[in-house]
């Protein structure tokens, strides 16, 4: 992936985890029901997108990260 693509990656992915957090933050409203969607483990994977996403773009900068 080059770097316009990485960054895109970076920015959806920062987006989402955001966005995952704020819904996994909101009160509970009893007349809805029950939450069917896992909100705090999508913030979670978002983050995780989030972070590999960081370390290519850091490679493609040129530092080595790993072997």
């Amino acid at each position: 992936m080059d770097m316009a693509i990485t960054l895109g990656c970076v920015a959806l992915g920062a987006a989402l985890t955001a966005l995952f957090g704020w819904a996994g933050a909101r009160p509970f409203d009893p007349a809805r029901g029950v939450r069917l969607v896992p909100y705090r483990f999508l913030m979670v994977l978002g983050a995780t997108f989030t972070l590999v996403a960081l370390v290519h773009l850091v490679n493609l900068m040129g530092v080595t990260t790993g072997r």
